[in-house]
């Protein structure tokens, strides 16, 4: 029989605040080891942790976003478990009171939409970082940063709803995009702002009892997640058809080897024997609180997409791909709003302007082309100074150069032909130079029109304007 997946993702997602959860560190990235503590996210006896305003904020934004049920009170907990980057020997968390539960997120597009639970949002600090320097005089050597210690965190767990690498891809794309949106999140998978476990088991199609699960943890890239998933699927897969037991375990994804392995077997809640925090109040979102933390979120990029089908016109897909970033889709609306030609516009951002930002590694932000310019671009072409063609020929130098299209028009000599009498001038000097094509096509073979339109932009480099040239030959030849 055949099988189909069963997926959960656990996204651990690092908070944008700049001070650390319970205390005024600094969450600067990339710190000297060890510059960014203090007594109490060096777990010192003693030190009191103070919540972070701003992490509630931040995560409540994020709650909303994912149309979560916000709980009115929640409680922080103690996650008790011993490794080397928690020096306190435990984690703050949440665990049976979260912050929010019962939201949803869409994926998938047109008529394939699919919509998949979230489970709970809840609120916690993450652990310190351990670093293996491999071998150093003939001895392993690893070392222990704390400065991730404390950095605020929102972990956002789905429930079992997705069934397909794709699926999961998808999801955590879409995840990211409203986090990036909310500015709650950077997004930084390199730098482990924002990672990824995932639940996996397998089971027979229809069935509906959940097989045993296997833990895939850190997977800090899309890339690994897709890979991950895949290589486990097909584990447990041939596992069972061999006649084995799927062990509930938590893996990790071997980058080099390109499989899953054993890490440890998966532990239960009762294994971290949950407490209340003592030295944490509940955290009381009231309504009035609500209100103001969601006045003061953005358009989210689901509503953004619709508004831009209707508003602009634009195809479900075009929107879509202008929707990816709040920086993107500022940018098109910009340039909407100087030269008021819509699809232009998403056809040169779409094509060849991020197809340049692709090529230098540059994002939005950073483009040397500004809305600005690529409207007058855009005007220039549909007022027919130039052609289309010139216009991609004018865009690059814009962009490699940081050149406005006027400029560029005038360097290069790239104006338009447009004066009917000096187009005339060179169609009639090409056909008194090839009467064996003009005879040909006053015979009947209309494929000669081609011919002598290829030499009119030849020899005016590409400048005459095609649908005059078009309609100047027809004319000319036909009399």
């Amino acid at each position: 029989m055949p099988y189909e997946a069963v997926i959960g993702l656990e996204v651990h997602a690092q908070l944008l605040t700049k001070t650390k959860i319970f205390c005024s560190c600094s969450t600067a990235f990339g710190s000297p080891p060890n510059t960014n503590t203090c007594p109490v996210c060096l777990g010192f006896p003693g030190a009191l942790p103070v919540l972070n305003r701003e992490a509630a904020v931040m995560a409540t934004k994020a709650a909303l976003a994912l149309e979560c049920t916000l709980n009115p009170v929640s409680i922080f907990a103690r996650k008790n478990y011993f490794y080397p980057d928690l020096p306190k020997g435990y984690q703050i968390s949440q665990f049976d009171r979260p912050l929010a539960e019962h939201g949803r997120i869409t994926i998938g597009s047109n008529d394939s939409r699919k919509q998949v639970r979230i489970k709970r949002v809840h609120i916690e600090e993450d652990a310190g970082k351990s670093i293996h320097d491999g071998f150093v005089d003939s001895g392993r050597y690893s070392y222990i940063d704390l400065n991730r210690s404390g950095t605020p965190l929102i972990e956002i767990v789905s429930e079992p709803d997705l069934h397909s690498p794709d699926e999961a891809h998808d999801y955590l794309t879409r995840m990211k995009v409203i986090l990036e949106y909310l500015e709650v999140c950077d997004g930084n998978m390199e730098e482990g702002s924002l990672r990824c476990d995932a639940n996996i088991s397998v089971r027979h199609v229809g069935e509906t009892k959940l097989g045993t699960k296997a833990e895939l943890k850190n997977l800090n890239s899309f890339r690994f997640l897709k890979n991950a998933l895949e290589y486990e699927i097909a584990r447990q897969i041939q596992v069972l058809d061999e006649g084995g037991s799927v062990v509930q375990e938590t893996r990790l994804w071997n980058t080099s080897e390109h499989r899953t392995i054993s890490m440890r077997s998966k532990e239960e809640a009762h294994d971290y024997r949950y407490f209340p925090e003592p030295d944490l109040p509940p955290l009381v979102i009231d309504a009035a609180w609500q209100t103001d933390i969601r006045t003061s979120m953005p358009e989210l990029p689901e509503a953004k997409k619709n508004r831009f089908v209707q508003q602009y016109g634009l195809p479900e897909y075009d929107a879509a791909v202008l929707t990816t970033s709040r920086s993107l889709a500022a940018f098109f609306e910009a340039t909407v709003f100087l030269c008021q030609s819509s699809k232009a516009a998403s056809n040169w951002i779409m094509g060849d302007l991020l197809r340049d930002l692709k090529e230098f590694n540059l994002n939005i932000e950073a483009s040397p082309v500004l809305p600005g310019d690529l409207a007058r671009l855009i005007t220039l072409i549909e007022s027919g100074e130039i052609s289309g063609k010139m216009g991609k020929d004018v865009f690059e130098v814009m962009f490699r150069e940081k050149k406005s299209p006027q400029d560029v028009i005038i360097e290069k000599g790239l104006k338009q032909i447009t004066d009917s009498g000096t187009i005339e001038k060179i169609i009639r000097e090409i056909i008194a130079a090839n009467q064996k094509t003009y005879e040909q096509y006053r015979s009947g073979k209309t494929a000669a029109l081609g011919y002598f339109v290829g030499q009119v932009m030849k020899a005016t480099q590409g400048q005459a304007n095609p649908q005059l040239v078009n309609d100047l030959l027809r004319k000319i030849l036909d009399a």
